[in-house]
This record gives C-alpha cells, sequence and structure tokens, in this order.
C-alpha cells in the first residue's frame, strides 16, 4: 500500500519543502536598509515614482495590447488540450485544430491590420 502512495508523499514533501526554504531564505539572505527615508516610504510602479505619474493616464493602446495579450494567451491555452488527444481524435480533431488556428490567424491579421500592435 506504501508503494501506491510513496509518489504522492515525496510529492506532497516537495510542495512543503521548496516554499519553506524559500521563506527561510528571504530571511536568512535579505538585505537590511541602513535607515528609512521619506524617499523610500513612496510607492514606486514601473521605474517611475507614484509623484511624476500622479495625473498621467495611460494611453488606451496600452490597455488595448494587454487584453490582446491575455485573449491570445487563453487561447493558445486551450490548444494545449486539443494538441494531447489530436491522435485520438482523428481527422476530425485535425480539422477543429486547423479550424481553431485559422480563427486565431485571422484574429490576429485583423488586430494587425488595424494597428492595434504598434505602440
Amino acid at each position: 500500500m506504501l508503494r501506491d502512495w510513496l509518489p504522492f508523499l515525496i510529492y506532497g514533501l516537495f510542495a512543503l519543502v521548496v516554499p519553506t526554504s524559500m521563506i527561510v531564505a528571504s530571511f536568512v539572505f535579505a538585505q537590511r536598509p541602513a535607515r528609512r527615508t521619506r524617499a523610500r516610504g513612496l510607492p514606486f510602479e514601473s521605474g517611475v515614482s507614484r509623484g511624476a505619474m500622479k495625473h498621467q493616464r495611460f494611453t488606451i493602446s496600452f490597455y488595448l495590447t494587454a487584453m490582446l495579450f491575455i485573449l491570445f494567451d487563453i487561447e493558445i491555452v486551450f490548444m494545449y488540450p486539443l494538441a494531447v488527444i489530436l491522435h485520438r481524435l482523428a481527422w476530425f480533431g485535425f480539422a477543429e485544430f486547423a479550424f481553431f488556428v485559422a480563427i486565431l490567424a485571422v484574429a490576429y491579421v485583423y488586430i494587425w491590420r488595424k494597428g492595434a500592435l504598434e505602440w
């Protein structure tokens, strides 16, 4: 019985040891700041201090690019399970996979022609 559960036990121990060792290592190897200053207390985001960006708005192309990345990323995630069972689906699976890739290609060409990928 132990032989059947040994892989799960090893995986569970690995899942406990890795995060625990990372937390311990972060405390052991952390660099302590010399002293707290006002500049260190200010929020910092994307290489620009928050004070400099207080009234600056992002362009719509930033959000459009982010949404397109998420959309295509999710569609690519759907391709993996289909590719895994493609051999069992035979020609129907191949046609379905080809149709899905064609839809992705048409969408990609459309957003490329519209200029959505240019900064």
